[in-house]
């Protein structure tokens, strides 16, 4: 009885908070640091595999949530080039989820997927189900949902450099050239998210206040919001916390 006393409260709350919230100022992309899994798994009672696959499936959730809200890009971090050094245990069950996760995704129908991240540091299984998820969605209407898999910040920007570098090589450039012309655009046109406008909020779950290298580039001028709950505990409600806390800021971009 309390319990669904309980989620009829939060159900109502949430629509309280939807009905506030500033739809002039949704922000346009959204950055997600899905994080907690294991540890919502352990606090549960569970395994670390059994955590993954509830966040695994919080996931269709969020994107419910960010097209009734009008978000036009969503980014989720669902595997670090740090994870990859996992123990083995733990890593194969973990990209067995994060490809079903991808593949969920695809044949949903709404979404466009894309994948963000160094695709050669994976296995070749999970190249070929982010190739064929990216390839099936690319002429979708809906929000483009950027799959963050193999991505770490630092070595993006590292991969963005070495692909201008090729690029300006091959038409001919010298090294001295490049360097004398060589602007803050230059580098974004090489990031894994050309053409995307950058992330106006980036939400980080399970109370770590960090970015752990997520889109150091992009994010310069993003908003934060980091949430208490774990991952696959996140609800409506956090979400439109989150919301309404972005809509309440002044964005000033250094005016």
């Amino acid at each position: 009885m309390k319990s669904t006393l309980r989620r009829w409260a939060v159900r109502l709350y949430a629509r309280r908070v939807g009905g506030r919230l500033d739809t002039e100022r949704v922000p346009k992309h959204i950055g997600v640091i899905l994080d907690g899994n294991r540890r919502w798994a352990r606090e549960s009672g569970g395994t670390a595999s059994q955590g993954h696959r509830a966040g695994a499936a919080k996931i269709r959730e969020l994107l419910g949530w960010c097209a009734e809200t009008d978000v036009e890009v969503v980014t989720l971090w669902l595997l670090s080039t740090d994870n990859l050094s996992r123990p083995k245990e733990e890593l194969v069950p973990l990209l067995t989820i994060v490809e079903g996760a991808v593949r969920d995704l695809a044949e949903d129908g709404r979404w466009r997927v894309h994948h963000v991240g160094a695709l050669e540091v994976l296995p070749e299984r999970t190249q070929r189900v982010l190739r064929d998820a990216q390839e099936a969605t690319a002429g979708r209407p809906g929000i483009v949902v950027n799959v963050a898999v193999g991505y770490g910040g630092r070595q993006e920007i590292t991969d963005a450099v070495r692909s201008l570098l090729a690029k300006r090589a091959a038409d001919g450039d010298t090294l001295e050239r490049v360097a004398e012309t060589l602007g803050v655009e230059d580098i974004s046109e090489h990031l894994y998210t050309r053409g995307q406008p950058d992330p106006d909020l980036v939400i980080r779950t399970s109370g770590e206040q960090r970015l752990s290298g997520f889109m150091l580039w992009q994010s310069a001028h993003s908003e934060y919001y980091f949430c208490e709950v774990h991952w696959p505990a996140f609800r409506k409600v956090d979400f439109l916390r989150a919301l309404r806390d972005y809509a309440a800021r002044h964005r000033r971009f250094g005016q």
